[in-house]
Parts: C-alpha cells; structure tokens; sequence
C-alpha cells in the first residue's frame, strides 16, 4: 500500500502477499518435520480468509464452542478443541463441532468422557498436562505459574492412564524460541514420556513463534524429527496463534486532535488501546509506529516541544487509554493517518465496544493491489450486542 489516505479510518489491513509468506514457512515445517500445524482461533479468527488458509493447512483449534462452530461451519473442518471447562449445556455442540477433544482435568474427564464415548461420531480425547515449566515472564500468560487453573501435574496421573485418553496437550509457550521448546521438551518428557506408549498424539500447544525474522526454523525443525524419532508412533501437533499472522498488516487510524498538559503533547486518535490493541495495555508493549520513531514511554515528559514527540490517545473515556512515546519528523495534524505495524493477531479476536467507539473496519490488501472491504460497523452492531 502505498497510499494511507486511501484506507478507511480506522480500519484493520490485513496484507495478502505477507500472509501467504507466513503460511509458506508453517507449511514447510510441518512438511520438512512431519507434524501438524493448525491455526489456534484465540489469536486470529478473520472467516472470510480462512480460503487462503486452506491452502496450506487443515485444522484449527478452538477454545470455546463459537471458535468450534467457526471451525465446522467456516473452515470446513472439525476443531481440536480445548477449553478450561466444558458444561452439560454445551459439551453436545463440541461433540459435533470436534475431532479432537482435551481435558483441563480428571474431573472434566470423569464427568464427560462418558458422552464422548457415546458419541455416533469418533472423538479423540486427551487430558492437559502441566510440566510445572515455562519461561514466559509475564505471569498474565503463563500457564504453569503456581496456583494455575490449567492441567494435571504427573503426580496426579495413575500408572495406566483412565479408558480413552488417547492424547496429552501442554502449553507453556508465548512468543516463544525454539530453544525455549527444546529446554520445555525436556521438562516435558522427564515427567510424562513414561505415559507416551499409551498414547496416539502430543500437541504442544502454541506460542511457536516461528514466523519471527530472527527465529531458529531449522533448529525447530531438528527438534520435531528428533521427537518423532524417539515416539514415531506419536502424531505430533503445534497449534500456534501469532506465528500466522504475525507482521501481516496494520490498523489504521487518524488523529482527531491534539492536546497538551504541562508540556505533554497528546494526539487523539478515532482508535482505542483499550477496545482495538488491549495487548498492548495487558503485555504491556509499545507498539511500532510507520514512520516514526519509538522511544522511552517517558521521553514525551521532557522532550522540547521542536522534537515532534507525542503521546498516542485513544478516544474512550479510560483516563489510561494512551501509550507513549513516538517522534515524528514533523508536527502531527488532525486528519493525518498513524500507521499501528503489526495488528492482526490479538487484535480483533479480543476487540470490544466500551463506550460505543466505532469498530474499525476489518479489510485485506490482495496481492494485486485491490482492497477489498470485509466488514464495516454500524450503530446497529453496538446496539445489538448491548440489548
């Protein structure tokens, strides 16, 4: 894209010729290595792209019975599906909307593997287990910190594993190397390789960030034929979220207006961080900027006002809905286009509409120059998710 002005605003851009490139190297890994790699929906669930995903991959993940759903109706196949906790209300829809069912617990086991096995359908299940390992160093997502909701520990597991557990999910990734999976693999198989002869599959989750420029893909693919080396019998599966559509197009915004308070220039902005880039409040991290420079979230305190540093604000009513802070090479004015890099995963799936601020439309960039417009929001949209 060459010319911003042309995007509506605000607007998600989803670049065509970046995504397929994305979906190129997952391909090859999974080739080269002989896994499988599907697409988890709690990072990026745009339906209306799933045709291009199809001619790389053929599985999802869900976490819940809508991404199920989605995954039936819209990809065309059944989900492997995890979710911390599944109800009699709607377990029977993950029956029909899943191949492949995991446990968070042996309580959920017990109580649910009955209907499983009763289902006209096959379904494979397997039970969530936790290494008690993982580097992640942001306790909001990490799976295995003390007192973690999710999976079993090996000492909770019996010698012969419980009738139809035919596989073991861990987690314990985020944005991950493949030298954090190698040192998480030996974790893993210290404590649970002794129950892989009674199993069919291992998924080991997501956080692969193997579509990062400086991520080790050959290194990666040695660890997987190494595992399947050691458990040929074993299918091996990565569900990564990020890694697909990881740098493959930004949201684009205005600013509004521009305001200041002892000294601290804020561009207001028709986006918000808190309802379009809540990532970047949760990790938290400052985003890149198109065209300008990201320093210190501090440096719009002391900056002379000739340096053109900004805060960046959101235009809901949450006194934190700001970030900062970014240099520009002039002064920004109102109607003029920022550029967010890299906001289709975790973006749209965690969207919301606190204080009905519009939605930003949802578009693709196709690799013949056309954009095409998915979806645009209306007041119709607010009302009816508020009734």
């Amino acid at each position: 894209m060459k010319d911003w002005d042309k995007i509506p605003s605000p607007c998600y851009v989803m670049e065509e010729e970046l995504l397929r490139k994305n979906l190129t190297l997952i391909k090859h890994v999974a080739d080269t290595a002989g896994v499988e790699i599907i697409l988890a929906f709690k990072a990026f669930a745009m339906w209306k792209s799933f045709p291009i995903f199809r001619e790389y991959i053929r599985y999802t993940t869900a976490s819940s019975e809508y991404e199920a759903r989605l995954a039936f109706e819209e990809f065309g196949s059944k989900a492997h599906t995890y979710s911390p906790a599944y109800t009699a209300q709607n377990f029977p829809a993950f029956l029909k909307y899943s191949s492949h069912i995991t446990f968070n617990s042996l309580s959920q086991y017990e109580r649910f593997y009955p209907l499983a096995k009763a289902n006209p359908e096959p379904v494979s299940c397997g039970i969530r287990v936790n290494p008690e390992y993982s580097e992640v160093e942001v306790e909001l997502y990490n799976p295995c910190a003390p007192g973690t909701r999710f999976g079993v520990t090996a000492d909770q597991l019996p010698d012969q594993l419980p009738e139809g557990i035919e596989g073991f999910h861990c987690h314990c990734h985020c944005e991950s190397s493949s030298y954090e999976l190698e040192r998480t693999l030996q974790h893993i198989e210290e404590k649970f390789s002794r129950w892989f002869p009674q199993l069919k599959w291992l998924n080991l989750g997501g956080g692969h960030l193997m579509t990062r420029a400086d991520y080790d893909v050959d290194h990666l693919i040695r660890l997987l034929q190494g595992l399947k080396s050691r458990y040929p019998h074993l299918q091996i599966i990565l569900e990564p979220g990020s890694a697909f559509t990881w740098q493959t197009g930004p949201l684009v915004a205005s600013v509004v207006d521009v305001v200041e308070n002892r000294g601290i220039r804020t561009a207001i902005l028709d986006v918000s961080f808190t309802c379009h880039m809540p990532d970047c409040l949760e990790m938290p991290y400052q985003p890149r900027v198109r065209d300008a420079e990201s320093l210190p979230a501090d440096a719009v305190k002391t900056a002379p006002k000739e340096e053109h540093v900004y805060r960046l604000g959101g235009n809901s009513c949450l006194s934190g809905d700001y970030m900062g802070s970014w240099k520009f090479d002039h002064e920004l004015q109102v109607g003029e286009r920022i550029v967010f890099e890299d906001m289709i995963h975790y973006t749209m799936v965690k969207t919301n509409m606190f204080n009905g601020i519009h939605h930003p439309s949802i578009a693709i960039l196709h690799t013949d120059g056309e954009l095409e417009v998915y979806r645009t929001f209306h007041y119709e949209d607010y009302r009816d998710r508020m009734c």
